[in-house]
């Protein structure tokens, strides 16, 4: 992988955007092989929990538009089908969480990959912004659908037709980030959670994974029907058992992710 670097401890995979010079702007080559990573880590058994985060001063700027300018004109359907929604999808589908450690500015595609995780640990240095009217471009790589479910409509009608940068501060009032730290407390933040989930019974956050993102779109009636099928799967996990023992036994449980 020559865009990114990938590390792999004590059950937390670190995802590390690498392009710093261009604020770890996508090209096609970034694109590719984040979705070849993350594919990676949803494959290895040894992971349970998986940290994004950029090098350098940025998350992610989003889109290389100079890239994109020299490759001539490009057709946008094909190119989110191609590189970003499969990135979208695979943290959405990853059966383990995704923390996003968000060193610095998260702006249009870069945004929305943000937004898709499902923690982010905010530098209070950090900003967002949905750019794309700034080319009069529309919201993509899921941003619709994150956005208003998470602010409401009319403040995500804002945020998206005025391209307003909002701050860390600003992001976890509105409940866009779980966390802001200072800049020199970042990584030590992401630590902590990185290493409670990866403690965690993996399977039975996957399933919840699953059902907190139907329940944004399904009625209550499909809801009830689906966390009964859930609770049956985790029910009969070993880590189930191993939580109930540890019950009994009046200790803490050692998960295993089973």
């Amino acid at each position: 992988m020559t865009t990114l670097l990938m590390d792999i401890q004590d059950g937390i995979a670190t995802i590390t955007l690498n392009r710093p010079e261009v604020y770890n702007a996508f090209n096609d080559p970034l694109s590719y092989e984040l979705q070849d990573a993350l594919k990676k880590v949803e494959k290895d058994a040894s992971v349970r929990v998986v940290v994004l985060t950029g090098a350098g001063k940025a998350f992610s700027s989003g889109q290389d538009l100079k890239a994109s300018m020299e490759s001539g004109k490009r057709n946008l359907s094909e190119s989110l089908h191609k590189r970003y929604n499969p990135i979208i999808r695979a943290i959405r589908n990853m059966p383990k969480p995704v923390i996003c450690r968000l060193n610095g500015v998260a702006a249009g595609a870069g945004c929305s990959i943000a937004l898709a995780c499902d923690m982010i640990i905010a530098s209070e240095t950090a900003t967002m912004i949905e750019i794309f009217v700034n080319i009069a471009l529309v919201l993509d790589s899921g941003s619709s659908y994150f956005l208003p479910r998470t602010v409401g409509y009319h403040r995500a009608f804002e945020l998206a037709t005025k391209a307003t940068k909002i701050t860390a501060a600003e992001a976890l009032q509105m409940g866009l980030v779980n966390k802001v730290v200072p800049a020199g407390d970042l990584d030590t933040a992401v630590q902590e959670e990185a290493a409670y989930y990866a403690a965690a019974p993996t399977k039975a956050i996957a399933l919840m994974k699953k059902m907190l993102t139907k329940g944004m779109t399904e009625n209550l009636d499909a809801v009830l029907d689906y966390e009964a099928y859930c609770q049956e799967i985790a029910g009969n996990s070993a880590d189930n058992a191993e939580g109930l023992q540890a019950f009994r036994e009046k200790r803490k449980p050692a998960f295993k992710g089973i």
